[in-house]
């Protein structure tokens, strides 16, 4: 290791100051490799192998293979990255706390330290995933569904307040601060870290796959699976094979009317198609470097979807403007410039200044408006095409299509003669009332005056028009209301994809004041939402006054945290749901989320569209997914005159003359100021002491797992497998979706049967995802998803199988057992 004792040099991090670093340019002259022609991404972790460069977790074999690494070369060898912290949201987070907590008991039982079990790097775990859209199109749904997720979820806050207080290295963002991804990007990533007077790369690893949102501001990281967490937050490093590195080449720039949005679906049709599953890509050109670090982040937050480690830009005069518009201090980011430069790493590199595995361009000026589904987030489809694809979609035989004739897509049926579940809630127009209140038979949708014969035009005609434009649920009587295939049932504007952009934000703002000053308004069977990534853009909305007509078209602001996009979009009016059980309806999702996998939104909807907030709210307001917006009208003026999308798209001087107020440092610095003390309601739950968790063996949320509670210092050697027989026998696209769904547990399944034998009622079954720290529940939950198929058993959806040799039907978990 001496070889490389001479790499830590010195720098000015700020002016007058002297610090060290590990000088990459030290390697390149003493003939370890081309440095200076590595993808910026690969220096960033080869300075980590030079860093933590001990013998043992680094060898020094590690810093010269990877420093002589060859885009055309062999991968066959793996390396040992050590990030600089770790993400965690509360899904996944709960499970990792849960294993620390197990790690803890088992050495105490042992007699050894159990505060010898501790994370060794930062560990910053965000409650983001628990809120669900109970309440939605009223003021007060913000403060609702807050209240609902606290009762909810008590259970799991209070252990989560133990690990705040048990563990040194552990923070925890609590409940109604924003999404992981996007307080990473505006609060926790510091770009570069100070220790000990030596400055290094911000990394990280997140166990959310979504994590490489924060590659859009020039640091490495991306998602990793809950054991490769738990190694990092032990100082172990994650090993990845050498990767390949293909280089993006953006030309040119956006042109009017495509978001940041349209340029990510672009690019994930075209990455797929370049199967890039497994490898690194990096953005490089001067379409690269004209956008902005919200547009970046967009491109990079969906790297998963085009099955990219990460999707990387390198760090820039952009980066630093972002840094300094969102709070961080003008010393932070002086010396954040001043590190990558002495790196020779600052800059989006130009075309040819990089040598990549493969190179991909891009022209933006092609990028139009776009939406992907109905399953996959890579299907894009140019919203020119949209009406027409739909239709051959829905008529298209499965797994391709949908199965339906051709005349279903223009078939409405009535909303009649259905009565609400006694037990359950009634949303329906941002009502949200619990149906015990109602009578039986006596809800809007299933009163008498609702069951008056449409006319034949009213069955076929979806378009809104202002005698069938309602507001909420009590004006509902009498009104002729229909549904059918391919109507618009969940808008909602989700997902730190989006919310962290402030032009497609303040876009959608922009859309709907339009809208509303036009007299358009949403339809009433649409369930509408806004779920920001964090509090800033509530606090921008609000100061250019585009908040009040998102309220206006039922956009209230429902909750800070991922919502729908991760399964959370709560239920649908009961009348809706058992109206698309009984006709078979293809029900519609239109959201700017990243992921719109079979039932991941809604477990009645089987089409979901991903978009831009604009046309979230633009398709809500038509309330089909089959429209054509350059020949038909969104709906019809005050004055009766038929108003188009192009009527109320807002311009792009419009967005830029708002974009000043989305970037007020002063904002930024007091909203995440006591990040970790709000809400009040977070200040309320019990906060248990010790080092040790006091496990209850009755919970149902938070149990003791059982692979640490007989554990021996000395392994047993591993048994033979004999006997084995096929469980399951799946196709393609499998997603973690499919295998561990994280959406609402229902009753007749192994979970639910579980939980209602411990005592749970139905209505506090919860989530998969929010009960995650309890194995029962998980291992219940697998292969869960009702869209799963099973090919032992065609024809068949959800987790059901044919037990081997006895040939019974049953649930996958039971075969299991069995």
């Amino acid at each position: 290791m001496e070889e490389f004792s001479a790499a830590l040099q010195s720098f000015e991090p700020t002016s007058g100051r002297i610090a060290k670093f590990y000088s990459l340019a030290f390697l390149e002259q003493a003939g370890f490799g081309h440095i200076s022609r590595l993808p910026i991404c690969l220096r960033v972790i080869l300075e980590s192998l030079l860093r933590n460069l001990d013998g043992k977790r680094v060898r020094a074999e590690d810093v010269r293979r990877l420093a002589a690494w060859e885009p055309k070369g062999t991968r066959n060898a793996e390396v040992p990255f050590v990030v600089a912290r770790v993400l965690l949201q509360d899904f996944t987070g709960v499970p990792l706390l849960v294993d620390l907590a197990a790690m803890r008991s088992a050495a105490a039982r042992l007699g050894r330290d159990p505060q010898k079990i501790e994370p060794m790097v930062p560990v910053d775990l965000v409650i983001d995933h628990s809120v669900q859209v109970d309440y939605y199109g009223r003021s007060d749904a913000l403060s609702r569904n807050l209240e609902k997720e606290f009762q909810r979820n008590s259970a799991r806050y209070q252990f989560l307040k133990w690990g705040g207080q048990a563990f040194d290295n552990f923070r925890i963002i609590p409940p109604g601060i924003g999404i992981c991804h996007q307080v990473n990007l505006e609060y926790l990533a510091k770009g570069v870290i100070e220790r000990a007077g030596s400055y290094y790369p911000d990394t990280l690893v997140g166990t959310d796959s979504h994590t490489t949102m924060i590659n859009g501001l020039g640091i490495v990281g991306w998602g990793v699976g809950g054991i490769e967490a738990e190694a990092a937050m032990l100082g172990q490093p994650i090993y990845f094979l050498m990767p390949d590195v293909v280089g993006v080449h953006l030309k040119g720039a956006l042109p009017p009317g495509a978001t940041a949005t349209d340029l990510v679906l672009a690019i994930t049709e075209l990455l797929r198609r370049a199967k890039v599953v497994g490898k690194f890509v990096e953005y490089y050109g001067e379409g690269a470097a004209a956008l902005t670090t919200a547009e970046r982040s967009t491109v990079a937050n969906m790297a998963p979807e085009y099955g990219a480690t990460l999707g990387f830009f390198p760090p820039d005069e952009e980066t630093c403007s972002y840094l300094l518009g969102t709070g961080r201090f003008a010393e932070a980011v002086e010396a954040l410039k001043n590190y990558y430069r002495a790196q020779g790493m600052f800059g989006i590199p130009r075309a040819g200044a990089i040598d990549y595995s493969e190179v991909w361009e891009l022209e933006l000026a092609d990028i139009e408006p776009s939406v992907a589904g109905p399953k996959r987030p890579q299907d894009r489809i140019a919203l020119r095409e949209l009406k027409t694809r739909f239709a051959a979609l829905l008529t298209a035989a499965p797994p391709a299509g949908y199965g339906k004739s051709g005349e279903t897509l223009a078939k409405r049926f009535a909303l009649h003669d259905m009565k609400p579940a006694r037990s359950a809630e009634v949303v329906l127009g941002g009502g949200a009332q619990s149906s015990e209140s109602v009578p039986s038979g006596t809800h809007p949708l299933s009163s008498p005056q609702n069951t008056a014969v449409l006319t034949e035009r009213e069955m076929i005609d979806n378009r809104p028009t202002p005698d069938r434009l309602a507001v909420a649920a009590a004006e509902l009587t009498g009104q002729h209301l229909a549904v059918g295939h391919g109507d618009v049932l969940i808008a909602a504007i989700t997902s730190c994809t989006n919310t962290s952009n402030p032009s497609v934000m303040l876009g959608a703002g922009l859309l709907a004041k339009k809208a509303v000053m036009h007299g358009l308004s949403v339809h009433p069977t649409v369930k509408t939402s806004l779920a920001p990534g964090s509090r800033v853009v509530t606090e921008y909305l609000r100061r250019t006054g585009l908040q009040d007509y998102l309220d206006q078209l039922g956009f209230h602001t429902v909750g800070y945290g991922c919502t729908t996009c991760i399964g959370n979009s709560g239920p649908l009016d009961p009348c809706l749901e058992a109206l698309l059980a009984e006709h078979d309806l293809i029900g519609v999702a239109v959201l700017s989320g990243n992921r719109n996998f079979e039932a991941r939104i809604h477990q009645s909807l089987k089409a979901n569209f991903l978009m831009s907030p604009p046309l979230v709210v633009a398709f809500a307001l038509a309330g089909r997914i089959a429209s054509d917006f350059d020949r038909e009208p969104l709906g019809k003026g005050k004055a009766g005159e038929e108003i188009f999308l192009r009527d109320i798209w807002p311009t792009p001087v419009e967005i830029r003359q708002l974009l000043e107020q989305a970037m007020e440092p002063a904002v930024y610095r007091k909203l995440y100021g006591d990040a970790t003390g709000q809400p009040p309601l977070w200040l309320e739950i019990a906060n248990p002491s010790g080092k040790l968790y006091d496990w209850d063996p009755a919970a149902t949320y938070i149990q003791e797992p059982p692979y640490f509670v007989d554990f021996a210092w000395d392994p047993s050697p591993p048994q033979e497998i004999r006997g084995a027989r096929m469980l399951a026998w799946f196709g393609d696209s499998l997603t973690t979706d499919h295998i561990s769904p994280a959406g609402a547990i229902r009753p007749a399944t192994p979970a639910g049967n579980y939980l209602s034998k411990c005592g749970v009622l139905e209505e506090d079954f919860n989530s998969y995802g929010a009960r995650r720290g309890n194995h029962e529940v998980m291992v219940r939950g697998t292969f869960a998803n009702v869209r799963i198929k099973n090919r032992l058993l065609e024809g068949s959806e959800g987790g059901v199988t044919i037990h081997q040799p006895a040939g019974d039907r049953m649930s996958i978990h039971d075969a299991a057992m069995a």
